[in-house]
């Protein structure tokens, strides 16, 4: 399997390599690719040393597989090249994931829509990832009706700038910005940019996305997303109301029986998810599932995941898992 990776040198793509080792994914050819300013850069993997190539190079050496994860406009420019040459695009950012001709895709709810003809795929945003993995089982059994989000998000879904702004901040060192304001100590109600009815890209990401995938416009999602100085991981209160009466032990159950879900969910022993230890793995993790007193046939769930890894490169991965495993490739 010859398999590009596009971004090669950023954070998720990095992570994006660590997992095409770490889950021995079948590269016999890798082809690493970036920027003209990171072009002739070696990069090593798996004990071996790799010239990283520009776009161009890339496409014509005509790969299977292409991982994106470049930003928008280098995937909306070059995915239908790569696609044009055969080679199947998973896309990790938001250029693709609302156009009505291309899947979004999270493997665990929706991978057995893909066919052979899907030659640009999308990666969900991250928060949304986690979000719908939670949901997602729990709209089989009960009707999900409307989820108030609530989130708390890592620095690195912004990316390398960020956490070195974050570093400095700690070491009292004046440096790059990549916020407006001071991350270290504060919390910043904004990821994203606005759009025109007042809430963030990132805010309507949860909202377009979830139905999206799940496959239900009928689903009401409305979101404020918060940046946290926080290294490890994202995290959602979510307060969730179902068409139909639930249980909070037939929930737990349902979730502890969800693929790539865990519920730590025991408040005698102050168990609960937290990106400390989410940190580095592949899971959802799901807790403090109770009752909304306020109203019938609601939940709050607090969810965790990290969001380079189930969030970003994780989810890309499984997706060209799945392609593998069904001949799709």
């Amino acid at each position: 399997m010859k398999v590009a990776v596009v971004g090669a040198t950023g954070m998720v793509g990095e992570v994006m390599l660590q997992m095409l080792a770490d889950r021995n994914f079948p590269v016999t050819e890798l082809i690493p690719v970036a920027s003209e300013k990171s072009v002739g850069k070696e990069i090593t993997w798996k004990g071996k040393g790799y010239t990283v190539v520009g776009l161009q190079t890339a496409v014509d050496r005509h790969p299977d597989i292409a991982l994106f994860s470049a930003g928008g406009q280098t995937s909306l420019d070059w995915a239908p090249k790569f696609a044009e040459v055969g080679t199947t695009v998973i896309d990790n950012s938001s250029a693709w994931r609302m156009d009505p001709t291309k899947k979004l895709v999270v493997p665990e709810i929706n991978a057995h829509e893909l066919t052979k003809a899907d030659k640009i795929i999308a990666n969900p945003n991250c928060s949304t990832i986690q979000m719908v993995m939670v949901l997602a089982p729990l709209h089989k059994k009960y009707g999900v009706k409307r989820v108030v989000v609530s989130t708390y998000q890592s620095i690195t879904g912004t990316g390398v700038k960020a956490v070195q702004q974050l570093e400095n901040e700690y070491a009292g060192v004046q440096g790059e910005m990549a916020y407006k304001y001071q991350i270290h100590r504060n919390a910043i109600p904004q990821c994203d940019v606005f759009e025109d009815n007042g809430y963030t890209k990132e805010e309507m990401k949860l909202t377009r996305e979830t139905k999206k995938i799940i496959g239900d416009d009928t689903i009401h999602v409305t979101a404020t997303a918060i940046r946290i100085p926080v290294v490890g991981g994202h995290s959602e209160a979510l307060n969730v109301e179902f068409q139909h009466p639930c249980n909070l032990n037939e929930i737990r159950e349902i979730l502890h029986h969800t693929p790539g879900v865990v519920v730590q969910d025991n408040t005698d022993t102050y168990t609960y998810p937290m990106p400390l230890y989410a940190h580095g793995k592949d899971e959802v993790f799901v807790g403090r599932i109770r009752q909304d007193e306020s109203q019938p046939n609601t939940v709050n769930m607090w969810v965790v995941a990290d969001n380079l890894r189930k969030g970003a490169a994780t989810n890309a991965i499984q997706i060209a898992e799945y392609l593998v495993a069904q001949g799709l490739v």
